[in-house]
């Protein structure tokens, strides 16, 4: 059980989402600290009830927190705790789920669009102050979404508000879901996830917004990639390790994946070594999909809605153990 409001502490642990600032602002009445490094958190935790915390997580953290009932996780993913821990420890876990479905699903439609009216290159001429003419080769130029397929590979409260997007853009949108009985969230047509190569080969965008679990790590692999419309583009925005990323350099090197917008790449922040950054046909944001100025409220919306029902021993928003 949780100890009462006046001996309860919590723990913002992220290293620049502002937190405590803004639990300050919304009247937040509870005891808190924030930290922003590991070695603080390890420090630090100790002292904390519930503990609000993402990339920053390790699982052997679990057992230095003797007072720890409770992590809200920043982050819509939780492939980072190990369920089996922390449900030995008695703590208990909840997703963000819902709290970047805005955010996610506006990034990847903003990548679509760049990608299709050749934005990343309008910038580069931008930076070298070039005036580029008009384009004779039609294969060259930008191009227009509507009557475009858009396969969502994931549709849920991200996959499903980009399939509303797209829609107002006169896509076809096309929908993968474990269990396509469950709704279609405006796409057009929902198939289950073993469809996924049969429908590859008709779309023009591929979208991932799917979570990462044993079932989709390396879901886009070679076989994929050859199953894809040749010049097609590859949009990801869930998790880096949905794509071989071995496979996803060869498909764009040799042109049958045309373009790629990758919001998420297998290993974060992406090496320098990485053939990715120089590749003329890939646009890379650096994980900042889920990033808004309304995220750290999102999140805090989410706290206090647990708050309550772990007291009252009620099933949590988003719950995970």
């Amino acid at each position: 059980m949780l100890p009462p409001d006046d001996q309860l502490t919590l723990c913002f642990a992220h290293v620049a989402y502002r937190f405590s600032e803004r639990y300050a602002q919304r009247g937040g009445k509870l005891k808190h600290f924030e930290v922003r490094s590991l070695e603080e958190l390890e420090a630090r935790l100790p002292e904390a009830d519930v503990l609000l915390v993402s990339g920053m997580w390790r699982n052997h953290l679990a057992a230095k927190a003797p007072r720890l009932k409770f992590i809200q996780s920043i982050s819509a993913g939780v492939d980072q705790y190990d369920k089996a821990v922390l449900a030995g420890a008695g703590i208990r876990l909840a997703s963000a789920q819902g709290a970047n479905a805005n955010a996610v699903s506006e990034h990847a439609m903003s990548l679509i669009l760049a990608q299709a009216r050749l934005l990343p290159q309008a910038r580069d001429n931008q930076v070298k102050q070039h005036w580029r003419g008009m384009i004779g080769d039609l294969t060259q130029r930008e191009d227009e979404l509507g009557g475009k397929t858009l396969l969502v590979v994931g549709i849920g409260r991200i996959g499903g508000r980009l399939a509303r997007l797209a829609k107002a853009f006169d896509m076809k949108v096309v929908g993968l879901r474990q269990d396509p009985s469950k709704g279609s969230e405006g796409a057009d047509e929902i198939h289950g996830m073993d469809a996924l190569h049969a429908q590859l080969g008709r779309a023009d965008i591929v979208a991932l917004t799917c979570a990462l679990t044993p079932e989709t790590r390396g879901l886009m692999n070679a076989a994929a990639f050859a199953a894809m419309k040749p010049g097609a583009t590859l949009v990801n925005v869930a998790r880096g390790a949905v794509c071989d990323e071995a496979a996803l350099i060869a498909a764009l090197a040799s042109g049958q994946l045309g373009q790629a917008a990758l919001d998420v790449t297998a290993e974060e922040p992406l090496t320098g070594a990485s053939p990715l950054w120089a590749m003329p046909n890939v646009f890379i944001t650096p994980h900042t999909g889920g990033e808004t100025r309304a995220y750290e409220g999102n999140v805090l919306d989410l706290l206090e809605a647990n708050l309550p029902r772990l007291r009252a021993g009620e099933k949590l928003v988003n719950q995970v153990v």
